[in-house]
């Protein structure tokens, strides 16, 4: 599945996305888990204040399981007017 970081998120992580492998039945907790452990504190922070969209939907349930080929976007709050 390919994870995608937006703004704050970008600049947490140093790239724009990655591609993750996960087996099993993944949920997306299981992805923010993941992410949260390979980038560290700083993720963690924006991933708190985060929403997220999986294969353009949002997602209000972190345990919504994954399918392989899946796409989460990360979306830290924006600022700006």
């Amino acid at each position: 599945m390919k994870v995608r970081y937006f703004a704050g998120a970008r600049a947490a992580t140093g790239t724009a996305y990655e591609d993750i492998e996960l087996t099993g039945e993944p949920t997306v907790a299981d992805v923010l888990a993941l992410v949260g452990e390979r980038h560290g504190d700083k993720l963690g922070r924006v991933l708190a204040a985060s929403s997220f969209l999986l294969d353009g939907v949002a997602v209000r349930d972190r345990h919504a399981r994954v399918h392989a080929g899946a796409e989460l976007d990360v979306l830290p709050p924006f600022a700006g007017g």
